[in-house]
């Protein structure tokens, strides 16, 4: 289990109650623990139908492991208990 600072509760809730970003962000944490993040990189770097700004964002989160572990522990974590 990754461990969770108390700052960083409020973004791990805030995805979280985003049910499309916490689906999303919980497919990139499921492709960086597979070895495929650098495909889907590819794919976000080819796409002409997001925005540059988005790209960077989703690129930006996509590489941070720590994140991405924290969210997928949370969410699982909370959701088990609910």
């Amino acid at each position: 289990m990754t461990s969770v600072r108390p700052d960083d509760l409020e973004p791990l809730e805030s995805v979280s109650q985003n049910v499309e970003a916490c689906d999303l962000f919980l497919r990139v944490a499921h492709l960086s623990q597979t070895g495929e993040l650098s495909r889907f990189l590819t794919e976000l770097s080819r796409s002409e139908e997001i925005d540059p700004e988005t790209k960077a964002v989703f690129a930006e989160v996509a590489q941070d492991q720590t994140f991405l572990s924290a969210l997928d522990d949370y969410v699982h974590g909370t959701r088990q208990r609910h």
